[in-house]
């Protein structure tokens, strides 16, 4: 049985589908297609379906490189898709045209998907591409615009939040899972989540087995997208209505005073090389899409997936942009960590560009003003780019300098007290060369991609066997030390010496300049058992074990306290970088006045002022004086500085020491110990101690 429907001319512009009263305008890129086929489906209460077919007139229904119709008499809920026509000529043209195909239009904002896990995936194959409602109560949601320098994010993955059987989530796996889990959220006291890919993707595309179980493993990262607009379906409880779902986190993290953040895969899609499926861009315009060797037409890979696209050509630049709008104007998020960004700044031959347009235009898009920007500043093949991805002010960085250079000082490696000292102070050797803040640095220790924090300090080694490529994935480069045994003990030392590393670790990522990101589960020690390339593990591997927090309450409290100690004082977010004058930070090494940078030294110290009062304390000013020693065995023995701000009767107060166990490990002012100037006091081997000053007297 076939749709009865009218249909007209149409409009080129806009791009997808437009109502526009009773009728439904479709348009579609496609330059080096011969023909182009609009299909529509629809469900009948009888359980069939039907369809309908509209082949476009090149001479009414196309105008320039844009194919259009419209159509009128529609039922509700229709999935529609393309069959475009034209060579398929992998080695000479490098088109890749198959109309046994229905393809997924670029623009459409929801998609016809299984549930997660079922294989039996329509993508590509039938029609999918679906007309979502537009209509939505915002209740009067408007975008926090938390600065990026009193920002502290936390990276999780959609499904692994709460899919784990002791998130108790009625909703595991969903976004509504997160909104349940928005009062552990404020109780952290984190300002944005950073959402890891939320567009739809395949989660059966992985060709991977388990080498133990045999079972084929996922695709659960979900870094391979086949859309840059729709939400993934499974994402949502309500399979229905996934972008309503995803609305209602959005507003409801918001009304909570969180911000959220996407992770965007721009660089490559998961068509892969000439082997992988052809599901969209590869059908529609292949040589537009993708960048190709000029010679040989195959892929140009500098995404380690098999294929990058073309950034920098005005189609996709213009894809890009309209994509990242949308998610801001009709979605409501507040920022984007682009993901293996300097692949945005190559040109069609894959060159590196000194000025790339797409890096430029996403910096200077007016609707994208108020958002963040983040750049993870490399590339798969090689590129690296921190501290010079964009002289642009807007853009931030994943400083992936801090993160090798705090794991290898809290590994106990030599000559790394410059390089921490450096990092502490925001990376002034990275930013501020071009004009940039210590709020450009999104610091981090441990993302997804690597070892959890509890891993980074149990592992020497990456332990990837259950991913089912004989332990060949991931990084070998890990900067770990596993604090005398690998893997799991029952050495009560050991364990005491991992709590111990991590908590200094976390005072580092905290109390340093710039913005701290940490990665769900690490505040209460959660483990992938060695594993550093979980990409696949859509089990308890990858899943957040809430028992956790529970079990490891004392090192959970250590963070949130660490978070708030961070909101309350400015100190800890500059704006800019310390001037070299002593008057706002103060090294030392053991001694006040004696600095050691040599080799050999393995401790650092530094006093932290603010001459500008906070509402939190009563003095004039603010001091803290923190002491780190990264030796593994040999305490330090560190002098204290007087305390600063003279006229002033101050003392020190010693309110962190990462050697103490909970709760002592972390006390309030009333409780802490005092100190004067010249006192001496032992830390332990990776450990450290905040001190904070204070009138004497004063137990506030």
């Amino acid at each position: 049985m076939k749709l009865s429907l009218r249909d007209t001319t149409g409009c080129p512009t806009p791009l997808g589908v437009t109502s526009i009263g009773s009728w439904i305008n479709f348009a579609l890129f496609s330059r080096n297609a011969d023909t182009v086929t609009l299909v529509i489906e629809s469900d009948t209460a009888q359980h069939t379906t039907e369809t309908a077919e509209f082949l476009l007139d090149p001479r009414s229904n196309k105008t320039g490189d844009i194919w259009h119709i419209q159509l009128s008499g529609l039922p509700p809920l229709i999935r529609y898709g393309y069959r475009l026509s034209g060579p398929w000529e992998p080695t000479t043209s490098g088109h890749g045209f198959d109309d046994s195909r229905i393809l997924i239009d670029p623009y459409a904002r929801e998609l016809s998907a299984p549930d997660w896990g079922d294989d039996r995936s329509c993508l590509g194959i039938k029609c999918c591409s679906l007309i979502p409602e537009t209509s939505y109560d915002w209740g009067g949601d408007r975008p926090l615009k938390t600065t990026l320098q009193d920002s502290i994010i936390y990276e999780l993955h959609v499904r692994g939040f709460t899919r784990h059987p002791s998130s108790q989530s009625s909703c595991p796996g969903t976004f509504k899972g997160i909104i349940e889990r928005i009062p552990y959220l404020q109780e952290l006291g984190i300002t944005a989540v950073e959402l890891m890919p939320v567009t739809e993707f395949d989660e059966n595309d992985a060709h991977f087995h388990n080498p133990d179980t045999g079972k084929k493993l996922k695709n659960y990262w979900g870094y391979n997208p086949l859309s840059f607009f729709a939400p993934k379906t499974s994402y949502a409880h309500n399979r229905a209505h996934p972008l309503d779902e995803f609305r209602d986190m959005v507003k409801m993290l918001h009304r909570a005073g969180i911000e959220v953040i996407l992770d965007c895969v721009y660089n490559h899609t998961a068509e892969g090389g000439w082997d992988g499926p052809t599901t969209s861009f590869r059908g529609i315009d292949n040589t537009i899409y993708y960048l190709l060797d000029p010679w040989i037409r195959e892929y140009l890979n500098f995404s380690g997936c098999g294929n990058t696209c073309n950034c920098n050509h005005p189609i996709v630049r213009s894809l890009i942009m309209d994509a990242l709008r949308w998610w801001v104007a009709e979605m409501h998020v507040d920022g984007f960590r682009f993901d293996l960004a300097s692949i945005l700044g190559r040109d069609q031959q894959g060159r590196v560009l000194s000025n790339p347009p797409m890096v430029e235009i996403i910096a200077e898009d007016p609707l994208l003003a108020d958002t963040k920007i983040i750049a993870e500043a490399w590339d798969a093949a090689g590129l690296y780019q921190v501290g010079s991805f964009s002289p642009h002010p807007r853009w931030a960085e994943w400083n992936g300098r801090f993160r090798d250079d705090v794991r290898s000082f809290m590994a106990g490696k030599p000559g790394m007290v410059p390089a921490l000292a450096t990092r502490i102070s925001g990376s002034s050797d990275l930013y501020q060369h071009n004009g940039k803040r210590p709020y450009n640095s999104i610091n981090f220790i441990t993302s997804h991609d690597g070892f959890t924090l509890a891993d980074l300090v149990s592992y020497n080694n990456k332990h990837n066997l259950t991913n089912g490529e004989n332990n060949r994935d991931g990084d070998n480069t890990n900067l770990s030390w596993n604090t005398g045994e690998e893997g799991e003990t029952r050495d009560p030392d050991i364990l005491r010496m991992r709590s111990r590393r991590i908590r200094t670790m976390a005072v580092i990522l905290f109390l340093s300049q710039g913005v701290p990101m940490f990665v769900a589960g690490d505040e209460f020690r959660r483990s992938q058992q060695g594993n550093n390339n979980a990409w696949c593990q859509d089990n308890p591997t990858s899943w957040l074990d809430w028992n956790l927090a529970a079990e490891n309450r004392g090192q959970l409290r250590f963070f949130k306290k660490l978070i708030q100690l961070r909101r309350q004082h400015t100190l800890f977010r500059r704006t800019d970088f310390f001037t070299g004058d002593n008057s706002q930070i103060i090294w030392q090494g053991l001694k006040p006045g004696s600095q050691d940078w040599s080799f050999k030294s393995h401790v650092l110290a530094f006093t932290l002022l603010s001459h500008q009062p906070e509402k939190h304390n009563k003095t004039t000013g603010t001091a803290f004086f923190i002491m780190f020693n990264g030796h593994r065995q040999q305490t330090a023995r560190f002098t204290l500085p007087a305390p600063p701000f003279s006229g002033q009767t101050l003392v020190w107060k010693k309110i962190i020491d990462t050697s103490c166990t909970p709760p002592q490990d972390f006390v309030s002012a009333d409780q802490a110990q005092p100190f004067n100037g010249d006192d001496t006091m032992d830390i332990a081997p990776m450990a450290c101690a905040v001190l904070q000053a204070h009138p004497q007297g004063d137990n506030q």
